[in-house]
């Protein structure tokens, strides 16, 4: 389109526009500050479950339940070792399971949050917890011992294990 042709704004148009602009920007950035107070006085009642030992029955308490129970057996691993190798695994899911690797063609799926198959969960299996491979401690604590046999601790394996 040639020069002549087109639309030239105003410098009143322009400030406007500008101003306009400034204003939605402000009330954007508003607009977190006054959700955060107002759900701060919320309480959670999802949060409340706790495991038997006193935990949060989540990814956080059963990382930190399962360290309370190496600690004991004198198990190494640190809560960012198991933690990153969760999320890689099964992404925080207890109930996860892969049916679909050279485990599960033999007819032993992994399943929890580690990614454990029965005979190394059954093979490694730390006394105190739950003999169910889906149960978090459990798994945790079963996949940490298996990694400290084999690899000194959780904290060294980077990939499939």
């Amino acid at each position: 389109m040639p020069a002549a042709a087109q639309h030239r704004r105003t410098r009143r148009t322009r400030i406007a526009r500008t101003l306009a602009v400034a204003a939605a920007g402000a009330g954007v950035l508003a607009l977190p500050l006054v959700g955060a107070t107002t759900a701060s006085a919320a309480t959670s009642a999802g949060n409340t479950s706790t495991t038997v030992a006193g935990y949060p029955n989540n990814l956080d308490g059963w990382i930190r339940e399962s360290l309370a129970i190496m600690a004991e057996k004198r198990i190494p691993g640190s809560y960012n070792g198991i933690h990153r190798n969760i999320i890689r695994e099964s992404s925080g899911n207890p109930a996860a399971i892969n049916l679909w690797d050279s485990n599960a063609a033999k007819g032993t799926p992994s399943k929890g949050l580690l990614q454990v198959i029965d005979p190394t969960f059954t093979a490694y299996h730390v006394a105190g917890t739950s003999f169910d491979p889906f149960d978090p401690v459990a798994n945790i604590t079963a996949a940490c011992n298996y990694a400290a046999a084999r690899y000194g601790s959780i904290d060294n394996v980077f990939g499939a294990y």
